[in-house]
């Protein structure tokens, strides 16, 4: 292992260890649930600087697959309410009053654990490889497959708005049970689903690392620089993007079950042009071709936001700013803050060695005229 990667490791441990051990500092209910809200964000700023940072796929709609995993949940969680939160028939209370008489069957399979856990996975993902096939297929690339997965996220929330007697429409999905898995309850505001949410980070985050690392991500990265002549040596270009746009969304659809279970319910805001515009910024500001600054980003960015929101001073004031910063880093720091960062410790030894230089070599150069620019 080169000592560049031996580095890169110990650095995404000791950030990981941090985050692990957050609730040992924080004892406080609600911040443990807001912090986690915060690294599920973390998780999908991951996601996107996969595919975009390193394929150069700009996903305008990450919160599509987003969405369908936290649907996902919701849905699972809400079969399994107490009967006061659903109708006389055992249907969803939304159902009801939508004179549905019988459940869907889209909903049958997630009375099912196993299938609700694996579906909040790889339905996304098998949507996002339908979707990459056509896009990347077809050759689209830059600001049109941008624009196709805006507008498929556009229509998809439409459809579950529209839907309100399967999907609960405004409303979403609420009311729902308490996660358990394993024999452990994950109830919102435990270090328990504190816990869950940052060693699901952690594995999603050297998962990340390890694609990057690999044949794989190398390729991936040689796409997005060069594509036309990564296809003239032989590769399947569509195929590789389709992957990294696949396991993207899988990401995403993770995260997604994560925040239902940190929210206790679903939204089509989940599936909104806000959140998935949002995520683009968190990306930009922390670089995205770094995953841990692609998730440092969201977090920093996410708790900044936060903090301005809550403050009454900044009440009225503080989506202006958080529209500044942006403006500036990307203005200013165009690698995003990891960038920045790297920059600065690269250029360190080189400081360090020209003035150790300048202290132990004798100056032989020729001393010149200041006038004339000759020598004496």
């Amino acid at each position: 292992m080169s000592g560049k990667l031996t580095r890169q490791f110990l650095i995404y441990g000791a950030v990981c260890l941090c985050i692990l051990l957050v609730p040992v500092v924080v004892d406080d209910a609600f911040l443990l649930n807001k912090y986690a809200r915060y690294l599920v964000f973390g998780m999908l700023a991951i996601a996107l600087s996969l595919s975009w940072g390193y394929a150069g796929i700009l996903n305008l709609g990450q919160a599509t697959t987003f969405g369908i995993g936290s649907y996902c949940m919701a849905m699972f969680l809400k079969l399994k309410t107490v009967p006061v939160h659903t109708g006389s028939e055992g249907l969803p209370d939304f159902m009801v009053w939508n004179n549905v008489t019988e459940l869907p069957w889209i909903w049958v399979p997630f009375q099912s654990t196993t299938f609700s856990l694996l579906a909040g996975i790889l339905l996304p993902a098998l949507f996002a490889a339908l979707l990459g096939w056509f896009i990347f297929g077809g050759r689209i690339a830059g600001v049109y497959a941008a624009i196709i997965t805006l507008a498929v996220m556009v229509v998809a929330n439409l459809i579950i708005i529209d839907q309100q007697s399967y999907t609960g429409g405004f409303n979403g999905i609420t009311d729902l049970a308490e996660f358990s898995f394993l024999g452990i309850d994950f109830d919102a505001y435990s270090a328990s689903t504190y816990y869950l949410v940052a060693a699901s980070l952690t594995v999603t985050l050297f998962l990340a690392l390890a694609v990057s690392r690999s044949k794989t991500g190398l390729i991936l990265q040689a796409v997005r620089d060069q594509e036309e002549r990564v296809r003239f040596f032989g590769y399947d270009v569509a195929l590789y993007k389709t992957f990294v746009f696949a396991l993207s969304a899988g990401i995403a659809g993770l995260a997604g079950m994560l925040y239902t279970i940190v929210m206790e319910f679903a939204s089509p805001t989940f599936l909104g042009v806000p959140l998935s515009l949002s995520i683009v910024i968190w990306v930009a500001v922390g670089g995205r071709q770094s995953l841990i600054g692609a998730m440092l980003g969201a977090i920093l960015v996410t708790g900044v936001q936060g903090a301005l929101s809550e403050s009454e001073a900044f009440l009225e004031t503080w989506t202006l700013i958080m529209g500044g910063l942006f403006v500036l880093i990307v203005l200013l720091m165009p690698k995003g803050l990891a960038g920045a960062i790297e920059a600065l410790v690269r250029r360190l030894p080189q400081a360090g060695n020209g003035r150790s230089a300048r202290h132990t070599e004798p100056d032989h150069r020729p001393e010149t005229h200041p006038n004339l620019g000759g020598t004496q």
